[in-house]
């Protein structure tokens, strides 16, 4: 593989490389079910001991059978004995609280948080709304704040007010005009407004620098962070940068089957991702013609 073959890749439409973009994806899901999600975890060893299971449903999943993918999380999560909460998606199911009570009180009941995802802007005042109703169930309740929408200093108020624990990320969706702003910059504005105040903040990040830079912050304000990673990407760089810090580390564990359009949305707007999907479903090829050849 030559050294401008990223380049040369980037070029091509995103339809034509969908074929391989699918099977290179796999690589960043941790399976389709929470048990197969659970045994990544497990085979990460320390690393993996704290970790977020996630489902991510597809189109055709109707709001029960959502639900009953995170009453399933939920209960797997309470037998695996790992330090795991659990992510939901509002939109999945409507958000709709009276779906949701069962997994508020499964999750009360086995003391294991219950964390909301953030999706489009759109969705964001009605997954409040929600939260707020949850937290007349089940007490830990946790929200994602995207450091590129202005709003996020407003929803960081918000979640401080309410007691939630909180993730910052620089976020995947972009903001209506003249609400958006630079990621890196959102990203530790939010961190500084957090810091000192929030009950606990997970930075979600692999660029390592802004990593480092937000969990400088946090511990000199004395609130209690972690580092969150997504299964898949490239994590030394980043934890080679925060090594020194000594904060934990926890992985986000997304299993299901809606992680194609997930991969092509990430791509298409951060080549880089682009360029590391090419070179994972290349090298996974690589590894199946090698283990063939042992066989034979």
């Amino acid at each position: 593989m030559t050294k401008n073959f990223p380049l040369a890749a980037l070029q091509l439409p995103i339809a034509a490389m969908a074929p391989l973009l699918k099977k290179a994806a796999k690589a960043y899901v941790a399976g389709s079910t929470v048990e197969q999600a659970l045994s990544v975890a497990q085979a990460l060893g320390p690393e993996g001991a704290a970790n977020t299971l996630a489902f991510w449903d597809s189109a055709c999943d109707s709001p029960d059978k959502v639900i009953e993918m995170y009453l399933q999380t939920v209960r797997a999560s309470a037998a695996s004995g790992l330090e795991s909460y659990i992510s939901i998606k509002a939109p999945s199911f409507d958000f709709d609280p009276s779906r949701l009570y069962p997994v508020l009180k499964a999750a009360h009941s086995h003391s294991i948080k219950i964390h909301f995802d953030a999706l489009a802007p759109e969705t964001v005042d009605a997954t409040f709304c929600l939260i707020e109703e949850s937290l007349l169930v089940h007490g830990d309740i946790g929200c994602t704040l995207p450091g590129r929408w202005s709003r996020s200093l407003r929803d960081a108020e918000l979640a401080i007010r309410l007691g939630l624990t909180v993730r910052v990320v620089k976020g995947q969706w972009g903001a209506p005009d003249g609400e958006e702003i630079e990621p890196c910059a959102g990203f530790l504005n939010v961190v500084r407004l957090l810091a000192g105040r929030a009950r606990h903040v997970s930075v979600a990040t692999h660029d390592p620098a802004l990593a480092r830079r937000a969990l400088v912050i946090l511990k000199n304000a004395g609130t209690p962070c972690e580092l969150e990673l997504l299964y898949g990407f490239p994590k030394q760089g980043v934890l080679k940068a925060t090594r020194a810090l000594k904060v934990p580390v926890r992985f986000y564990l997304p299993y299901g089957h809606a992680w194609l359009p997930y991969a092509l949305r990430q791509a298409v707007s951060k080549p880089r991702i682009l360029w590391w999907l090419l070179r994972d479903g290349f090298m996974a090829r690589h590894q199946r013609r090698n283990a063939l050849c042992v066989q034979r």
